[in-house]
């Protein structure tokens, strides 16, 4: 892994993007990195914030808008755009997604975690909430704080490295178009391959989940009307 590259997706919910951008400017790195953010059909009025903020902070911005008429979600179209470039330069693929916020060594203790393991396919910090309690979507590792798990379980991308080993291995171009998110089947397509997940207990990120689609959270305050939306409507299809 000669590189890092580092990506947000986001629509709208600006605030906490910025929040993650900041944060993830703000990250001490000693690899070389580039840092994107892909604006995924966010409003008029938060593209232009994007756009005076990626001046401002020296991201680099992608508006999905000018090279795709497909509404969003596009992470599809993300995860094939950067697995093209992260193999062009034998780069890890870091995605920090915008209702995240890393500390300042979380991405450089990451990517040396997964660089120790040969056999890492993805590197995950765990998420916390704002107590610092582990929440949604790595409940199931409540009691393991302070570990680096070897796990079975699929890794979320909420803050998920994805080695060059994986990269290499196994093509975005095979996965299902009628799909929304694909962080369940590219982990379990890297187990498949003989490689191993790692859950980075040690390694807390502040997750405020589905800040950019609110009407996911629905899925626990009201699970019926998630429920019905997401079968009924087709939506955040995994």
């Amino acid at each position: 892994m000669k590189e890092i590259h580092i990506i947000t997706p986001v629509k709208d919910s600006i605030e906490s993007t910025l929040e993650t951008i900041e944060a993830i400017q703000g990250s001490v790195i000693s690899f070389p990195h580039t840092y994107t953010v892909y604006n995924d059909f966010s409003s008029a009025e938060n593209t232009a914030r994007l756009e005076e903020e990626s001046k401002r902070l020296g991201f680099r911005l992608v508006n999905l808008a000018d090279i795709t008429d497909h509404p969003s979600p596009n992470y599809l179209l993300v995860l094939r755009i950067c697995q093209k470039e992260a193999l062009e330069s034998n780069a890890g693929l870091l995605i920090v997604e915008s209702d995240v916020t890393v500390k300042k060594d979380t991405l450089q203790a990451l990517a040396e975690g997964a660089l120790q393991r040969p056999d890492c396919a993805i590197a995950a910090a765990v998420t916390v909430d704002e107590q610092g309690v582990i929440n949604y979507p790595y409940k199931h590792a409540l009691g393991k704080e302070n570990q680096i798990l070897d796990t079975k379980k699929h890794c979320s991308f909420c803050c998920s490295l994805l080695t060059p080993a994986l990269l290499k291995a196994f093509d975005f171009e095979s996965l299902d178009p009628t799909k929304n998110w694909y962080d369940v089947t590219i982990s379990h397509e890297a187990l498949n391959l003989g490689l191993r997940n790692y859950l980075f207990t040690n390694l807390p990120v502040v997750h405020r989940p589905h800040m950019s689609r609110p009407w996911k959270r629905l899925k626990y305050t009201n699970p019926l009307k998630y429920y019905w939306r997401k079968f009924t409507k087709g939506m955040d299809k995994i």
